[in-house]
């Protein structure tokens, strides 16, 4: 066992200052990525727009739309060099709990069909496949169907 403590990660609401280092984050690991407006819209949407720290260094963010009784993941990202150590179940952990807390009675998201890593996450997390938007998503060769998850709460 290992004397040294990792730092834990460490959850907040989302402000405008961080907005410039998410969509540098958003550029880096998406092809086609969101723009500083969409994250400036969802905050002022009132959506629930959380960061993500180790020590000072920001990690990864999320964007959740709570109403009507359900949230809707509409962005969840771990900064490249951050993938790979679970930050992704930490994230999902976080926003069911908090869409538990919220009174919602489900969880839904859709994902890239051809994003593989990111389906065993979620399916790993007890998401199971409720339908397909055909050409939700753009891609290089025209658009990409999205599998659209739920989550039961």
């Amino acid at each position: 066992m290992s004397a040294v403590l990792k730092p834990l990660p460490r959850f907040s609401p989302m402000y405008p200052e961080v907005l410039e280092q998410v969509s540098a984050i958003e550029r880096d690991i998406y092809e086609f990525p969101w723009t500083v407006g969409n994250f400036r819209d969802s905050l002022g949407a009132g959506y629930s727009c959380w960061v993500c720290h180790v020590e000072h260094e920001l990690v990864g963010y999320t964007i959740l739309m709570i109403a009507a009784g359900e949230a809707h993941l509409l962005n969840i990202s771990v900064a490249e060099a951050w993938q790979g150590r679970g930050f992704g179940k930490r994230f999902l952990d976080f926003l069911v709990a908090l869409a538990g807390e919220r009174h919602c009675e489900r969880v839904l998201l859709e994902v890239r069909q051809s994003n593989r890593r990111a389906r065993a996450l979620y399916e790993r997390n007890r998401f199971v496949q409720i339908g397909v938007r055909k050409e939700y998503y753009p891609a290089r060769t025209g658009r990409e169907d999205a599998i659209v998850l739920e989550r039961k709460l």
